[in-house]
């Protein structure tokens, strides 16, 4: 694949994957596409390694996923897994969100993960996710909803009534948050989950009540390639949209003969401890089904190798100074190796030493990243995985600027060089 067929199916996968739900229904449809078959958890497995075309894929919560290709001896050889996360920070509508106020009609928000706040005013928003309801036979449907056009904003206060907005501004998560949806006229009252089913039957028409949702805000703005010689993607949710998509090309071009999986995990941004966040067992539960029993799994472990992939900080030209003036990844220059002492990340000698050789061997540059030793550093599934399942990990990632913004920004050459070292690691 050539590195501007690869940024637009990104750009792409991006933009039809506004909540975790809408990314694992992109990747069940593009793994159908390609020969993958669904299996249930709640079904008997019959996946046999003696068979050709062994490819499948599992899903839990509908906001995470698990694909696999299985060519040969789990026990003998392993697999060679890689593994992202499908969560994005943002802003989560509340069970009881409605706010009138000054006849505005607001929704109560909460905040997820860890949102870079200040962005997200001034920008056009739509809202995405699933919706739970009861349908005319009495049974409990979901239904994933996409509004695609802007429906709401957050206004900034304008200058002239906060002076110090441009040297001290605070955000109030409770008070400043809730974008504005309609003007209300002076008699009507506002029912949210009533809107929710109208829409719902706009597609369905078959919805008696809105029981419950999982709702949150984006930006529309659609993702892009920018920069004088278009040396960027602009886009929101790169992290860590762009591990999932780069992973799961991987996965699908496969022509190896080596045992591959994919794993992305919703709710690392909140902790990942979930029954479909990394430190649950869902990864574990799979791994154990398909070797039957405590040795071979454990020998199959033994065997294996994890790319955790998530994006980078990236050295900022005008924060220089947030670096370690060592290990500054810079935008283009490749893929980075993050390193921790303190187990932050999951990355060894042995590891790092593979990620490197692989980067050799795909003819692709590597850098690494060590935060400031003054400074806290974040966490990835990397180390998660590795102490549940026992796996040798390395942990990799995009370098990016703006890491939780509502639009963050990425080299559009270090995404295809991720994908080429992919393609080197399983095949």
């Amino acid at each position: 694949m050539q590195n501007e067929n690869f940024v637009n199916g990104l750009l792409d996968f991006i933009k039809r994957s506004p909540t975790p739900f809408h990314a694992v229904r992109t990747m069940t449809e593009i793994l159908e596409q390609s020969g993958f078959k669904r299996l249930n958890e709640s079904d008997e497995w019959s996946v046999s390694i003696n068979e050709p075309n062994q490819r499948y894929y599992i899903t839990r919560n509908d906001s995470s996923i698990i694909a696999f290709e299985l060519k040969q001896s789990l026990v003998e050889n392993g697999l060679r897994m890689i593994g992202a996360h499908t969560d994005s920070p943002c802003l989560k509508v509340k069970p009881n969100p409605e706010i009138i106020n000054n006849n505005y009609l607001q929704l109560g928000v909460e905040v997820y993960g860890g949102v870079l706040l200040n962005p997200w005013f001034d920008r056009d928003l739509s809202l995405a996710g699933r919706v739970s309801y009861l349908n005319e036979d009495g049974a409990i449907e979901n239904q994933l909803i996409d509004l695609e056009k802007a429906i709401a904003v957050i206004p900034s206060l304008a200058i002239h009534l906060d002076r110090d907005a441009n040297d001290k501004r605070t955000v109030n998560k409770q008070k400043h948050l809730p974008p504005v949806l309609m003007k209300l006229p002076e008699d009507n009252k506002a029912d949210f989950k009533a809107m929710l089913l109208k829409i719902i039957n706009a597609e369905q028409n078959n919805a008696v009540k809105v029981l419950d949702y999982e709702l949150s805000f984006y930006d529309v703005q659609s993702p892009a390639v920018i920069g004088l010689h278009d040396d960027f993607i602009a886009s929101a949710r790169l992290d860590n949209l762009l591990s999932c998509y780069t992973g799961l090309m991987a996965l699908i071009e496969d022509g190896g003969q080596q045992n591959t999986l994919l794993v992305c995990n919703d709710h690392e941004e909140v902790g990942s401890m979930s029954a479909a966040g990394a430190q649950g067992p869902f990864l574990k539960s799979v791994l154990d089904r398909l070797c039957g029993n405590d040795e071979s799994s454990s020998r199959m472990i033994a065997n294996s190798v994890m790319i955790s992939a998530d994006n980078a900080h990236g050295v900022h030209p005008n924060y220089a100074d947030k670096h370690d003036g060592n290990h500054g990844p810079i935008l283009n220059n490749g893929p980075v190796i993050k390193v921790n002492a303190n187990q932050r990340y999951a990355s060894n000698s042995e590891t790092g030493a593979l990620f490197k050789y692989l980067c050799e061997l795909a003819d692709v540059p590597v850098q690494s990243f060590v935060v400031r030793s003054d400074m806290a550093c974040g966490s990835t599934i990397g180390p998660i995985t590795a102490s549940e399942i026992g796996v040798k990990t390395v942990d990799v990632g995009v370098p990016t600027f703006a890491m939780h913004s509502i639009r963050e920004l990425a080299g559009r050459w270090d995404a295809f060089y991720l994908y080429r070292v992919f393609k080197q690691f399983i095949n």
